[in-house]
């Protein structure tokens, strides 16, 4: 049933009332003005009496999505549900608890006008609907938001610019720290993921939408075949069909210094810390979530001062899979999912969220934890009946990050590949070996999001396999290649928590102007009657491309032959190894397709044709100590973590 309702002064057009139920109504596609004279397509959800909107102002609850307002959430699934939710199940919901609900399209997508640019208009489009919300007669000044993903990066980027209204946020898996660290580029390396992000959903821009021959050329593409061909120029891509997609990937991939491109709303949170809005903040991401770095910075930056309530959760998951017990090959358990364990459900841990610090009602959203972690490992290790790794975990409970009691270890490389806890006594032969550009390192598994078709994140054996992207040799591990120096340690002796973010220092040279190195930390599993060979769990890992090994702002070639300190970060993880595993640690100079490949010449970003095998050289002697440092947690504090939530 819909009825037409009044034109307001702030909305371009009138608007139809649709009655969802007697206490639920819904004003769709409310053409709300920006600054510039853009209508962005807002659906505003009403508590109702008999099928009328009640005229009571309310909170506000806003999520600015690119991917429909309308459309199902991939994310907003609960257990025993055979399908993910609907955005109007979401918004009656929290309708139905005392709250206006709000979704709205972002600039260029679906229903709503103006050109897409990824990122960049969200902060003003942010706050531009913030004060067009607190000016309606059905607000009471108070706005929360919440969003996955590209609906974090939206949420972060109004933010920035402390919009009126705006009382507290949950920031799921995004909200850009710096994008240039972590998002975008990585270590000065570009996540590729931004292209398959970009081709993908060229196929929903209203270009492709409105004009079949578009959609149809889009479809027509092989990714793939376009992955072995990079980088791509301006009408030399899958997505020149859609040229402000290509435009603004393009750019993207070319701005490889840290520069005023990275300082805009909407990227870099970080600039903004000092004056961002002083409301509590709720961050959830995962272990193999691409927003790992993004999540800690935030809880950092945001937790300076102590005057902010924060709420920390991390999972075991993949990007928004928040009630999954899996990441790629490993299995964590029935108790890795959010419901049931940290909340009852996530449809209930916001609505107390809000009802807190919107409303004001006493809950016990003041006392719990501040910090909720899975402890990933622990398990049998045997194979499963769904053919995944049985690999474990636990949650704990902390009141801050990084967690009390933590002792940052080192462990060094030598050039017999033991992964050792004291460095070189004497001189060491250094170890080096030729990185190909034309046949990288393959990407399996890892912290990623955005990657289908090409590449999907997890936890997977390092061997390659038919299902990864570049893999030449099926069934042989990582390991094995020439271009991979591993180093492990001897079984372990008794269980080893490590819970916090990880660095890797190098002393290294090259014979190119410029390359990468890369590093990865492994878990591995000694051999059984499931894996004869034993099983390396890959964990996290980081990049460094050594123009930048300086400087982000002030890139500098490598004069060939000298030898130089360089720094690899890579995320956070939490894991449990158990007595008898190794810890591993792999170095090379590619992961791809998560990272664009170093070309090995010098040449621009994302501007390089011709290639170079560069003989790359990593020192491991008393005087050049390389090494990783791990945040090792005692085996009594985990205990009195879980049992205590101190």
């Amino acid at each position: 049933m819909t009825s037409q309702a009044a034109l307001t002064p702030d909305a371009s057009t009138a608007y139809a009332v649709e009655i969802l139920a007697d206490d639920v109504v819904v004003q769709r596609n409310v053409m709300v003005r920006m600054r510039d004279g853009i209508h962005l397509a807002t659906d505003v959800y009403r508590p109702a009496i008999d099928g009328q909107p009640v005229t009571t102002p309310l909170p506000v609850i806003l999520e600015r999505t690119p991917y429909g307002k309308t459309q199902r959430s991939r994310s907003e699934i609960e257990p025993g549900m055979s399908q993910p939710m609907a955005r109007a199940e979401v918004a009656m919901h929290f309708v139905r608890a005392g709250f206006v609900v709000i979704y709205q399209d972002c600039r260029g997508r679906y229903n709503s006008e103006g050109t897409f640019t990824k990122y960049l208009s969200e902060g003003p489009d942010g706050y531009d609907t913030c004060a067009w919300i607190v000016e309606q007669p059905w607000c009471d000044g108070k706005i929360g938001t919440m969003g996955l993903s590209y609906a974090a990066h939206t949420q972060a980027a109004l933010a920035c610019l402390n919009p009126p209204g705006l009382a507290c946020m949950v920031l799921d898996s995004g909200g850009f720290s710096s994008a240039y660290r972590t998002g975008i580029r990585q270590g000065g390396a570009f996540e590729l993921k931004q292209l398959t992000w970009a081709y993908n959903n060229a196929k929903e821009s209203p270009e492709a939408q409105n004009d079949p021959l578009i959609l149809n050329a889009l479809e027509a593409e092989d990714l793939k075949s376009w992955f072995k061909v990079l980088p791509w120029s301006e009408g030399r891509s899958p997505v020149r069909w859609v040229p402000e997609y290509e435009s603004y990937v393009l750019e993207q991939w070319r701005q490889g210094t840290f520069g005023d491109f990275w300082k805009k709303v909407g990227i870099y949170a970080e600039g903004s810390y000092d004056t961002f809005p002083q409301v509590p903040v709720a961050l959830l991401s995962s272990w193999y979530d691409a927003y790992v770095r993004t999540t800690f910075d935030n809880y950092e930056g945001l937790s300076r001062g102590g005057k902010r309530p924060i709420s920390l959760i991390m999972g075991p998951w993949l990007h928004g899979n928040r009630n999954t017990t899996f990441s790629g090959d490993a299995y964590f358990g029935e108790t890795a999912m959010i419901a049931g364990n940290v909340t009852p459900s996530w449809l209930e841990f916001r609505r107390r969220w809000f009802e807190r610090w919107l409303k004001g009602i006493g809950n016990s959203v003041d006392t719990d934890p501040a910090v909720h972690l899975f402890l990933m490992g622990g398990g049998t290790g045997e194979k499963t009946k769904a053919g995944k790794l049985d690999h474990g975990g636990r949650w704990i409970e902390a009141t801050r990050w990084p967690l009390p009691g933590t002792e940052f270890r080192s462990f060094y490389i030598r050039n017999n590949g033991v992964l050792h806890a004291a460095p070189a006594e004497q001189e060491a032969s250094p170890l080096s070996y030729d990185f190909d550009p034309s046949d990288p390192v393959p990407t399996i598994g890892g912290a990623l999001t955005s990657g289908q078709p090409v590449f999907e994140g997890g936890a997977f054996d390092q061997r390659e396999a038919a299902q990864f992207f570049g893999c030449r040799n099926p069934g042989l591990p990582l390991s094995a290649r020439r271009d991979v120096l591993s180093f492990e340690t001897p079984p372990l002796e008794e269980d080893l928590a490590v819970i916090g973010p990880i660095t890797v220092e190098l002393w290294v040279s090259s014979d190119a102007r410029d390359t990468d190195f890369t590093a990865k930390l492994i878990d591995v599993y000694p051999p059984s009657k499931d894996y004869p060979t034993g099983y390396a769990m890959n964990l996290t890992d980081g990049i460094l491309r050594c123009r930048y090994r300086k400087s982000w702002e002030y890139p500098e070639l490598i004069n060939p032959g000298e030898v130089f300190q360089i720094t690899i970060e890579l995320f956070a993880t939490a894991n449990l190894f158990k007595r008898g595993h190794r810890i591993r640690l792999d170095i090379s100079s590619s992961n791809f397709p998560k990272f664009d490949v170093n070309s090995n010449t010098g040449e621009p970003e994302g501007m390089g044709r011709t290639r170079k095998v560069a003989r790359n050289t990593v020192y491991c002697d008393a005087v050049h100590a390389s090494r990783i440092i791990l945040p090792c947690v005692p085996p009594d504090r985990i205990i009195n973590l879980q049992k205590c939530g101190t």
